[in-house]
């Protein structure tokens, strides 16, 4: 198990932050939030930190919100950005998260290509839902429009290979739509809901000399909503089988 300080590069002030990371982090949370719209869920158990935007949109819409990270240098960084948020903050690593609570809903944004065993995590995990509740996921597209042109003009080898951004990330692993599934319906989970998260369709910096760039950005998220083979991320709702 690595250290996960060692891989907090990307998170600290001064990073070359993706502009395209910023948008994915702040567009899917709203998407999951109308899901739950009125359904009077309080409590929220969120695996990882990241940036804290995510965390930071959903903490207003919950009584209770839980958030286990393993990474010191991540956690004194949300601290002193998100100062005034109601939080409970555990540091450790997934693996050994103990607690006898169960929450409304569990997410684990952009997290199971980050861990040893994804499977572990979503087995141990899943008796931290209340019966009823819901389970989010989200991550990256393996098979995204923009790596499939990648692997088509020979800058990749392999659809599933990682690039020196994921490794900066510690990313171990890229999903594609059917592995993600595959893995939750092995280990007892149900999903009752899915779509895609921004379709890309060329590289960024072209993308910034066109007209109306922010809109298209957001266009892009738009339409990839029905399109999630073709999105750079995944986004499924599950439920125990």
């Amino acid at each position: 198990m690595n250290n996960l300080n060692e891989v907090t590069s990307q998170y600290k002030p001064g990073a070359v932050t993706s502009l395209e990371n910023e948008l994915i982090l702040n567009w899917y949370p709203p998407r999951i939030l109308g899901r739950l719209d009125g359904m009077g869920y309080r409590s929220l158990l969120e695996l990882g930190l990241g940036h804290g935007y995510t965390t930071a949109l959903f903490n207003r819409h919950f009584t209770r919100h839980v958030v286990v990270e393993g990474a010191s240098v991540v956690i004194d960084l949300f601290r002193q950005n998100y100062p005034d948020l109601t939080i409970e903050l555990v540091e450790g690593y997934f693996e050994h998260f103990s607690s006898d609570e169960q929450f409304d809903v569990v997410m684990m944004g952009f997290i199971l290509e980050h861990v040893d065993d994804p499977g572990l995590i979503l087995r141990r995990f899943r008796k931290h839902l209340r019966p009823g509740g819901r389970l989010y996921v989200a991550v990256p597209n393996a098979k995204s429009l923009n790596r499939r042109l990648g692997l088509a003009m020979g800058k990749i080898g392999d659809i599933y290979e990682l690039n020196a951004n994921d490794h900066a990330l510690g990313h171990q692993r890229q999903f594609c739509r059917d592995t993600l599934k595959a893995l939750l319906h092995e280990e007892g989970y149900q999903v009752t809901w899915e779509e895609g998260i921004y379709l890309k369709p060329l590289p960024l910096g072209y993308m910034q000399t066109m007209p109306e760039f922010e809109e298209n950005l957001r266009a892009m998220c738009e339409v990839g909503v029905d399109f999630p083979d073709l999105c750079v991320g995944l986004l499924m709702e599950v439920q125990v089988s």
